[in-house]
């Protein structure tokens, strides 16, 4: 009688393990931020594992790319307007959270068009040459100018989304401006309006497949047309 109890149990302990692991709940679902831990916090990557990278610099576009430099999600963006820079993640949150004090209560959406997913490395002060790269110590973004940092859609006033933009730019270095969706894109930091694109297409060596695609795509009218 012993022996069948054991070979039952054998027999039936994995079947409740494998129940248990399917209900139990996720851990992005059982515990919150405040809870987690550093390395389960949505400022890094979901993959752990990242390997030494080089400092690197921001991708600055110079073929006519307008990627990244308008609205494409929400109604209104923050977009940088003076140089290229790296915004660190925890610069990027205290811009998310200042914008989330400003509208609280009302209803909209917040979207971020950039990802923290570049490990930065450091070390100490007075450190001998040769002791390698460092350890890891927190995660940036290379933003390049002229591109849409955060996006916010919902019913919220025109004048409430600006004064909160503009109090989260403070918490960002750099320039930026609050801009709408429609709003002309960018090259560098040329705005392509009307003036700027009869200027360029008739400058030698502009890129001009994007500028006519731009044209055509969007229906803008040149000064000579």
């Amino acid at each position: 009688m012993q022996s069948l109890r054991q070979s039952f149990a054998a027999a039936v302990r994995p079947s409740l393990r494998s129940a248990l692991v399917l209900f139990r709940p996720a851990f992005g679902e059982s515990r919150g931020f405040a809870a987690s831990s550093a390395a389960r916090s949505w400022l890094l990557p979901k993959s752990g594992d990242h390997g030494s990278t080089r400092k690197g610099r921001p991708r600055v576009p110079i073929g006519g790319s307008m990627r990244g430099t308008t609205v494409v999600w929400g109604d209104y963006g923050l977009r940088m307007t003076d140089h290229h820079r790296r915004l660190t993640a925890l610069q990027l949150r205290n811009a998310e959270e200042t914008i989330k004090k400003k509208l609280r209560g009302m209803k909209y959406r917040l979207y971020t068009r950039i990802s923290a997913n570049i490990p930065v490395y450091t070390k100490g002060n007075e450190t001998r040459m040769g002791t390698g790269k460092g350890s890891m110590d927190y995660w940036a973004s290379r933003v390049p100018v002229s591109r849409v940092i955060l996006e916010l859609k919902g019913e919220v006033h025109e004048q409430i989304v600006r004064d909160a933009f503009r109090v989260a730019a403070a918490k960002l270095p750099g320039n930026y401006e609050t801009i709408k969706k429609g709003d002309v894109p960018c090259i560098g930091v040329t705005r392509l309006t009307p003036e700027n694109i009869e200027k360029m297409l008739a400058r030698k060596g502009a890129p001009i497949d994007p500028l006519k695609r731009w044209v055509g795509q969007s229906g803008a009218v040149t000064p000579s047309s």
